[in-house]
């Protein structure tokens, strides 16, 4: 009777571990898609979206869009449009963790009228491009929800037109602007799809 119970006890360790009759084990798949928003570009009512996509074990590739559109009377604004692909190294596994990334931006901006910008007197209307380097950290908050902290610098490179700050404004000058410092920030929710 005893041997009965020892033998259907081992029975049903080999089914539950999956190595019966030299099946390979499972192991846990690491979610492959995510898509997320990045919360303090909505404190800036700039709306933005972001997809990542997993390409290996550990690499995975980043690509985030922002649009704002709005103006806030009187001619003031931060119009602008920007897109940020990024390939992402995960120290241990992807979506969960440590990771270094390597991104490039892009897009255009039309601002002026924002005192604390210091673009009370001007606007200033172009584009910008540029790259840099990231490092961020992604939590586990929930089966299919995460949070992702992110910062980077790099290079920006902006051409624009300067213009008087008023409607129709006179046009002053064209420029050019280099610039080395953050170029990502980012405290992002992050939804996973498996």
């Amino acid at each position: 009777m005893m041997r009965k119970w020892i033998f259907m006890l081992g029975m049903i360790v080999l089914v539950s571990t999956g190595n019966v009759s030299g099946q390979e084990k499972k192991f846990y798949a690491a979610p492959v898609f995510s898509l997320k928003t990045n919360t303090l570009y909505w404190l800036t009512t700039t709306p933005n979206a972001d997809v990542e996509v997993a390409l290996g074990k550990k690499i995975t590739f980043d690509l985030s869009g922002t649009y704002n559109a709005w103006s806030f009377g009187d001619n003031k604004k931060i119009k602008h449009w920007l897109v940020q692909p990024e390939f992402r190294y995960w120290g241990s596994e992807r979506f969960n963790g440590h990771f270094f990334g390597i991104h490039g931006l892009g897009g255009k901006f039309n601002a002026g009228g924002i005192k604390m910008l210091g673009l009370d007197k001007y606007r200033y209307e172009g584009s910008f491009y540029g790259g840099g380097i990231s490092y961020g950290y992604q939590w586990i908050i929930g089966k299919r929800l995460n949070l992702e902290a992110t910062i980077g610098v790099g290079y920006v490179r902006f051409e624009y037109d300067k213009y008087e700050y008023q409607v129709k404004g006179k046009h002053i000058k064209e420029g050019t602007k280099n610039y080395i410092g953050p170029t990502k920030v980012g405290l992002s929710l992050v939804y996973i799809i498996k």
